[in-house]
């Protein structure tokens, strides 16, 4: 595959299912902002905020961990509903970061974001790109996508992305060959046996995990659509090991039925954004959405994992 191109930006893509205007005010308003700026985890107090040229937004991050990261947000140019651009990273002892450039803009019928961070240098562009993956920094993008579903929807969804090298051929490859699935699929210290494996429109598959010792999980799925080009989509279950459904074995409220879309979009030749949503389907009660919503930040956790292992797989696999 052909080495990517280095460069002293960082650029992010994201489509999200609601108008433009919805997605701007999400940004700008500040009580909705509050509700996903930041990794998983985090929340947002804000001190003040001036949306104008030369206006600034001084808010502090919470970290889960109890720890407090003071910013200072200076705007250049405001287009409403089109385009913002700030730096970022300020704290009231030292410099911004870098600057963004954020676009929004309608695209069939959806929103596209487009967001560019630039900075002072390839190499703490390079820096930036790993800490931000560390630190769960794209997870933000996948909250804001949450809670426009909610919003513009009702619907409680779970989303999260990743940027793989290779195309889309390839990904796709690996989601629908029971044979790469098995490998890099199954949470961190797990292994994946398949019983029976139908992946096309209309088929479904029967599965097997087990960490080697004391857990062991069987799961169905069942394949509603498949497209080389853009998507899968299936529901899977948990069952026993004769297909009946069954429920967690570690989370009896978790939701029966689980709708599952996997997005491919090609970034350039060669790299692939892998857009994974799930949403509790089919007769789910209060109580299961409750354990979906309180559990966003362990489905982040074992994708984030399985995504590793993917990535290490395909560095590995002929």
């Amino acid at each position: 595959m052909a080495p990517r191109n280095k460069s002293n930006a960082l650029e992010i893509e994201r489509i999200y299912d609601a108008p433009v205007e919805a997605v701007w005010d999400a940004w700008t308003d500040v009580k909705q902002v509050a509700q996903w700026w930041g990794p998983r985890g985090f929340t947002l107090t804000t001190k003040s905020k001036e949306l104008k040229v030369g206006g600034q937004w001084i808010y502090t991050m919470h970290g889960p961990d109890g720890v407090d990261y003071p910013n200072i947000t200076t705007y250049h140019e405001i287009i409403p509903y089109s385009k913002l651009v700030y730096d970022h990273g300020a704290t009231p002892t030292s410099p911004p970061m870098f600057r963004v450039e954020v676009t929004y803009s309608k695209y069939k019928g959806k929103t596209k974001m487009q967001m560019k961070m630039i900075f002072d240098s390839i190499e703490t562009a390079e820096e930036s790109k790993k800490f931000i993956k560390k630190a769960g920094g794209h997870g933000t993008w996948d909250r804001l996508a949450e809670y426009l579903e909610k919003e513009t929807t009702g619907k409680e969804k779970f989303y999260i992305n990743r940027t793989f090298d290779a195309p889309i051929s390839v990904l796709y490859e690996m989601w629908t060959n029971p044979d790469h699935f098995s490998k890099w699929l199954p949470p961190t210290g797990f292994t994946m046996e398949f019983i029976e494996k139908e992946i096309r429109p209309g088929g479904s598959t029967l599965y097997f995990m087990t960490n080697g010792n004391d857990v062991k999980m069987y799961g169905r799925a069942n394949y509603l659509e498949l497209s080389k080009e853009s998507h899968i989509k299936y529901k899977q279950q948990f069952c026993d090991e004769k297909g009946n459904i069954s429920r967690h074995p570690l989370a009896p409220i978790w939701p029966e039925t689980m709708l599952t879309i996997v997005e491919f979009t090609a970034e350039n030749e060669n790299q692939t954004r892998v857009t994974v949503s799930w949403e509790p389907v089919d007769g789910v009660t209060k109580n299961e959405i409750e354990a979906f919503i309180q559990e966003r930040s362990g489905m982040t956790q074992g994708w984030t994992g399985s995504f590793d292992k993917l990535e290490e797989y395909l560095e590995t696999s002929p």
